[in-house]
């Protein structure tokens, strides 16, 4: 077993199942704390500029969750994550697979939408970080997928390509959990980049597949 330590907080990378703990706390209150936590931060320059939080959406039941990077123009007037073109195409790719995305589970690394649409910056990355890992606990997913680079980065650095960690998948521990975590494109990115997309699909099929096997 291995400690990496990375964005100066220590995770254990196993291969080893660890049992998973039966939350029985009601999840709906514990989710409504920590939107209402993320709502009254202060000294944040995103929440500044933003109109509205952008928490998340979908089924807090599910065992599938998808973060991503953080909130465009369209999500920060709806305050819901990915419903712009991004969002259309997300939906598009989670029913090539058979999945509802209304039956997922989706979030991103920021709450509130970065100027101009810009990429979170590592000091936003990291005020964020706690938030979202808290979140990824209360949810308790079997599954995630990290949906761009900023996503992938917050978990594992940026000395990471995407393109290299893109379909392979890895052990996080979170609040001795563990989690199978896949890094997979941005829809966005997939938007300019539509060559890209049949490396999706691959991604989209092994998510698939690993979702079959854990039922």
């Amino acid at each position: 077993m291995q400690k990496i330590n990375f964005m100066k907080s220590k995770y254990i990378f196993s291969s080893k199942p660890i049992k998973r703990l039966h939350n029985v706390i009601n999840k709906t209150e514990l989710l409504k704390k920590l939107k209402l936590k993320i709502e009254n931060v202060e000294n944040c320059e995103l929440k500044k500029n933003a109109k509205k939080i952008v928490f998340a959406s979908g089924d807090s039941n599910s065992s599938l969750m998808l973060i991503g990077e953080g909130p465009g123009q369209s999500e920060d007037e709806m305050g819901i994550p990915f419903v712009g073109d991004a969002g259309k195409l997300l939906d598009k790719m989670l029913k090539a697979i058979n999945i509802d995305r209304n039956k997922a589970y989706v979030t991103n690394v920021v709450n509130f939408r970065p100027p101009n649409n810009r990429k979170p910056n590592q000091s936003e990355i990291n005020f964020y970080k706690p938030f979202l890992m808290e979140h990824i606990s209360i949810i308790n997913p079997k599954i995630i997928v990290l949906l761009g680079s900023c996503a992938m980065e917050t978990f594992f650095g940026d000395k990471t390509k995407i393109s290299n960690m893109r379909g392979h998948w890895k052990n996080i521990i979170i609040n001795k959990r563990s989690y199978l975590v896949m890094a997979t494109f941005h829809p966005a990115y997939l938007l300019r980049q539509a060559d890209q997309k049949k490396n999706s699909w691959i991604d989209l099929k092994e998510i698939k597949k690993k979702i079959n096997e854990l039922k």
